[in-house]
């Protein structure tokens, strides 16, 4: 039981590490870990996520891709939901969300698509989940994060959408990192087409829909499973301050910016070094930088160590010079936010902070046993040796109790690679002999690296320790003293969405100048006809800046009104993703249209199956489109929108089917032997198709973008097959059993061309005469019909396969008799050929003339056939008309012959009865 996973206030709950399913094991405990209650499990969690209010409820995801919920934390378990994607799961976001059961996951549908869906925890069937994108999603994107969702979806290229509340935007192509949302803002790096290992940084408006760019060539680093880290850090506690590493000429450099992106500069190095003398480094030349990375391991720190409850305070590994250096891992430390900084160590070290930053523990970052760790209660000026343990370990992670004002923390970490965790309490309280009083506290004033006061538009002023001090800060500590507004000047405002200052001019009053692609007039996106709007002066003041009067870059903006904007961006999609459905199913059909004027726009929709209408100010939510089809068939339903300004349209097939008829495969297949799954959809005119085949249990699927699939069973049984096929706007998909066996005998089947004429190359017709074929056969030879399965191949000449399977009762040896029999030139034979030497025996046939087949097929296919629908409603007479009798002969040769001509198929009787019966 050796996985320390969550800390809750007081209740502790740890995780068994035991390979056996039987032996799932959760030690759950309400006394700090004073004594733990055991709770089996039915299934291997993998990960867990608790409620950010309520600490009993939390979910679990397990190793099968499964989620669980529990309210009692841990005791009872009930099954949410299937297939979901690790790490794609998140909780009701507190003061967005309604509901605070309300969960967020991306799902994979049963067709192999992924989904965006929601459900409260007290109810999430698939009758209940409410897919909230229209359309599938690309794997592994769904991320929510403050008052933003993103998701990213594949039709032809990739793009990340945004919810903010009910406002969609459309980000862009390309690769997108988010990396933050706090202050309703999105902040986002976008590698554009010609950066390989670079990516620009990029701001929003407040609804998330507008962006500009503040910062570009930022180095990235690709981990493994395709997971890429972007050298940019949020310094947690001020907000508006961010580190990012800049990659220009092969050179990187940390740069810091104080308000958001708008000015960035290079860290300032130390004055002295460790020992006390002047360091070396001078700028402009020589500047300190930090590398940017998060630790693989979640419970210990990154490379640069900040937190929300010690403002001002940062600690990070890095070095002094003209650049980055990958393996110069120094350590220092700023108490001001980057102004001034120390160094403290030689080498790279774990941190953690206790007591909003009172207590700075370290241990140094190393793989070989430890026993002791550094601490410090002066903002890293001093530092103090403590052996936590008498044994040496191997340091895997550091915790700390929940609250910031926590002086007690747990270090874990294992003797030797075979022993279980240990883990060992610290506590500091006892260190302390005080609480601190406000006679403790001095003040400092937050400045930038030029000295200036006013920061996002306000002096702010906090407090912190004073060096002589020595007590504990506690609950009742707050960091914030003041704050107090400035008047605006220059740097309050930054360049609006379609505006930047030139790369090389970037000073405090450069002007904003329009991009070349962006009309500064031009009316945005949802302007009405009716309403007016004001054109960009090219600048907008800062998101979450609070400055007050003075300059106002804004305020010269032009009134416009809004002209008539033609319908662009229509999409038109099914509710619950319903993409294949069967006959007389309710349809919802859903129209969204991303750019133009809504009110004074007509819609016209066409159904296809006869059904046409026309809306006015249609939208997503006011009047959705139901409909439902009696027939089976493809639809291409057309859905128009129009106005005097223009007109957008879009397009949506939809497969009605009963059984989704969608592949050809053979059932029959050899163990070890290539088989191949060939999918067959309509219409053939469709976009790009990506297929998804699942085969056997296997819950991942394989994708290809032929309709083809090589694939072999290792095992004999049967082997569902599921194909799905989806073109970004439908889906359709298929099932089929694939029994396995480890011998069996071919036998190929070839027709007379009159069969030909009448071959409406459809699968219904196919799997029809395959079906009369094998009737006959078991009823000449009084062999079980399910030993025999003919298989009609597609295409012309008409070819057909007889699989002749092993008899239950009685093993099978393989058979040597594979002689393809052809009847093309036996039309109205009495008579047989005999096949040459060299071949097992001699090659006598039996002609079998399907008397009542061959007039069936005739009859049925001189008819005019209209369509697969006319020809599956024959089925049932056709099995009516089935009776006629074949004539026998019992000559020596063992021949059947019919003097109808008509279709004839000939087959060696004999062998064949002899093979079935041996």
């Amino acid at each position: 039981t050796n996985i320390l996973y969550r800390l809750i206030t007081c209740k502790v709950i740890l995780v068994s590490s035991s390979i056996s399913e039987r032996d799932q094991m959760l030690f759950i405990s309400t006394d700090e870990g004073s004594s733990f209650q055991r709770q089996p499990v039915s299934f291997t969690v993998d990960t867990l996520l608790f409620h950010p209010s309520e600490e009993d409820k939390l979910l679990a995801y397990s190793k099968e891709a499964k989620l669980y919920i529990s309210t009692d934390l841990g005791h009872k378990w009930t099954l949410l939901q299937e297939r979901v994607t690790k790490d794609r799961v998140f909780w009701a976001v507190t003061g967005v969300d309604v509901d605070p059961d309300l969960v967020h996951m991306e799902i994979q549908d049963i067709g192999g698509g992924y989904l965006y869906v929601t459900c409260l925890i007290q109810n999430c069937s698939d009758k209940m989940v409410t897919a909230q994108f229209l359309g599938k999603i690309d794997h592994n994107s769904l991320s929510v994060q403050d008052e933003y969702i993103f998701v990213k979806s594949f039709s032809e290229i990739k793009y990340l959408h945004s919810f903010h509340q009910n406002s969609l935007s459309l980000l862009g192509k390309l690769d997108v990192q988010i990396v933050s949302t706090d202050e309703n803002q999105v902040f986002l790096a976008l590698q554009e087409w010609y950066q390989t290992d670079m990516y620009n940084l990029y701001q929003s408006d407040p609804q998330g829909v507008y962006y500009s760019i503040v910062l570009e060539n930022v180095r990235s680093t690709k981990q493994p499973e395709e997971n890429v880290l972007i050298d940019i850090l949020e310094v947690r506690g001020i907000k508006g301050v961010f580190l990012a590493n800049q990659k220009i000429d092969g050179k990187v450099m940390t740069l810091i910016t104080y308000n958001k992106g708008r000015d960035w500069e290079p860290l300032a190095p130390p004055t002295t070094e460790m020992n006390g003398k002047p360091v070396s480094c001078k700028q402009p030349d020589c500047h300190l930088h930090l590398h940017l990375r998060w630790a693989d391991n979640p419970y210990v720190s990154g490379t640069v160590h900040t937190k929300d409850s010690a403002p001002g305070l940062i600690m990070g590994a890095g070095n002094l010079g003209s650049q980055l250096v990958e393996y110069k891992e120094e350590m220092y430390i700023t108490s001001d936010c980057g102004k001034t900084w120390r160094q403290v160590f030689e080498e790279e070290h774990h941190i953690l902070y206790l007591d909003h930053g009172g207590v700075i523990v370290a241990i140094k970052d190393t793989s070989i046993p430890l026993k002791i760790l550094k601490f410090s209660t002066d903002e890293g000026r001093t530092w103090s040796i403590h052996n936590f343990t008498s044994t040496s370990v191997f340091v895997d992670g550091l915790l700390s109790e929940p609250g910031d004002e926590t002086l007690v923390m747990t270090v874990f970490g294992h003797i030797s690679y075979r022993s279980d965790w240990e883990l060992v309490k610290v506590d500091f309280r006892q260190s302390f002999p005080r609480q601190c009083t406000e006679a403790d506290y001095d003040s400092w004033k937050l400045t930038d690296l030029q000295g200036e006061k006013c920061i996002m538009g306000q002096e702010r002023m906090y407090r912190r320790r004073k060096e002589s001090s020595f007590c504990i800060k506690g609950k009742s500590y707050t960091s914030a003293l003041t704050a107090k507004p400035c008047q605006c000047t220059e740097k309050d405002f930054a360049c609006d969405y379609g505006f930047e200052r030139a790369p090389s001019l970037r000073l405090e009053g450069d002007r904003c100048y329009p991009d070349f692609w962006h009309d500064p007039d031009a009316p945005p996106e949802n302007c009405h006809l009716g309403h007016s709007y004001k054109s960009s002066t090219g600048y907008r003041k800062v998101i979450t800046n609070v400055c007050e009067g003075g300059l106002n870059k804004e305020q010269s903006a032009k009134q416009h009104s809004c002209p008539l904007l033609p319908p662009r961006g229509l999409q038109l999609g099914i509710k619950g993703q319903m993409l294949a459905v069967a006959p007389g199913d309710d349809i919802t059909f859903i129209v969204h249209q991303e750019q133009g004027d809504t009110t004074s726009t007509r819609y016209q929709v066409d159904l296809i199956d006869g059904v046409r209408a026309i809306y006015e100010n249609l939208t997503v939510t006011d009047e959705p489109i139901q409909h439902r089809y009696e027939k089976p068939g493809v639809y291409r339903v057309n859905v128009k929108a129009e106005n005097s300004a223009g007109h957008d349209q879009a397009t949506l097939y939809i497969q009605v089917t009963g059984q989704g008829t969608l592949f050809h495969v053979v059932p029959i297949a050899g163990r070890n032997q290539e088989v191949n799954l060939t999918a067959i959809v309509l219409p053939t005119e469709a976009n790009l198709t990506v297929f998804y085949w699942w085969i056997g249990d296997n819950l991942q699927p394989k994708l290809s973008l032929e309709n083809s699939l090589i694939t072999r069973f290792s095992e004999e049984g049967e082997v569902p097959v599921t194909v799905q096929a989806s073109n970004g706007r439908s889906m359709v998909q298929d099932s089929k059993i694939i029994i396995v066996y480890d011998h069996f005998q071919i036998i190929p089947l070839s027709f007379s061309r009159n069969l030909d004429r009448f071959n409406p190359n459809i699968p219904e017709w196919r799997q029809d005469v395959g079906q009369v074929v094998t009737k006959i056969l078991a009823k000449l030879t009084g062999v079980p019909q399910d030993s025999l399965v003919t298989m009609v191949k597609p295409g012309l000449p008409t070819t057909a396969d007889l699989y002749v399977l092993p008899q239950e009762s009685t093993p099978v040896k393989r058979s040597v008799f594979v002689d393809k029999v052809d009847a093309s030139s036996c039309l109205g034979c009495s008579r047989l050929a005999a096949a040459g030497p060299g071949v097992w025996a001699l090659a006598v046939f039996l002609l079998i003339s399907l008397i009542s087949a061959a007039a069936f097929i005739l009859f049925k296919f001189k008819r005019k056939l209209p369509g697969r629908n006319v020809y599956a409603q024959m089925h049932n007479e056709k099995e009516q008309e089935m009776t006629s009798p074949v004539n026998h002969s019992d000559d020596t040769q063992n021949i059947i012959q019919g003097n109808h001509s008509g279709v004839v198929l000939s087959i060696n009787s004999r062998e064949l009865h002899s093979y079935l019966t041996s």
